[in-house]
């Protein structure tokens, strides 16, 4: 009977023994569950991201990535500075300096010859000079009117002249904001079309010689 009883407490505490008495009951609640399996993924060198052309201001910029238990987190930063849609904007990790110098020193260089009014239209009444995000309109004829419409994204503008002329359309530069420019007439104005390659706001300005539009 005794060696009954000793068998029956022998078998239970086998029963109720944990895996690892070293660790406390609910203390896999608390370790993150990581893996030691390698994934196959390349490393971060340099990536770039275009933005709509109605982007001006670059408000946050956030960051989602895996910890190393699985989850997911992300970080974000204020920056709120203004951007060029033009320009991507570039994501990058061990990436060489002096590398990153060349490249700003390039773009740099191609901001300055931007800058530089080249001809678009000349014709005996007016023409048409860009340069950058400026829009030089030499004429003598008065501007009557100004407005933007999308579809696509043009400023409209008539010219006060009593003439007929026929019409043109010209396509601008490689590379100039101002894609192409029309002109047709009417009775006692003609009309200048100006197509733009994205979403801008303008203003204009009155010039000695002319008129000076600048893109925003």
């Amino acid at each position: 009977m005794l060696k009954l009883l000793l068998f029956t407490l022998l078998l239970t505490s086998f029963v109720h023994a944990r895996e690892n008495p070293f660790f406390p009951v609910d203390s896999s609640q608390d370790i993150p569950v990581t893996t030691n399996q390698i994934q196959n993924i390349p490393p971060l060198k340099r990536i770039s991201i275009e933005l709509p052309s109605n982007a001006r201001v670059l408000e946050s910029v956030t960051l989602r990535y895996k910890n190393l238990d699985g989850s997911i987190s992300t970080k974000s930063i204020d920056l709120e500075h203004s951007v060029d849609w033009h320009l991507p904007i570039f994501v990058s990790q061990n990436y060489c300096a002096q590398e990153q110098t060349k490249r700003v020193k390039k773009d740099s260089k191609k901001v300055l010859k931007s800058q530089k009014f080249r001809k678009i239209l000349k014709l005996p009444f007016i023409s048409f000079y860009e340069a950058g995000k400026k829009l030089k309109v030499k004429t003598n004829d008065k501007l009557l009117r100004h407005f933007l419409l999308v579809k696509p994204h043009r400023i409209v503008c008539d010219f006060k002249r009593d003439t007929d002329i026929r019409s043109y359309d010209k396509k601008a530069p490689k590379g100039s904001l101002f894609k192409r420019i029309r002109i047709g007439t009417h009775k006692g104005y003609y009309r200048v079309v100006i197509e733009l390659d994205g979403y801008y706001a303008y203003e204009v300005k009155k010039e000695a010689n002319g008129y000076l539009f600048t893109l925003h």
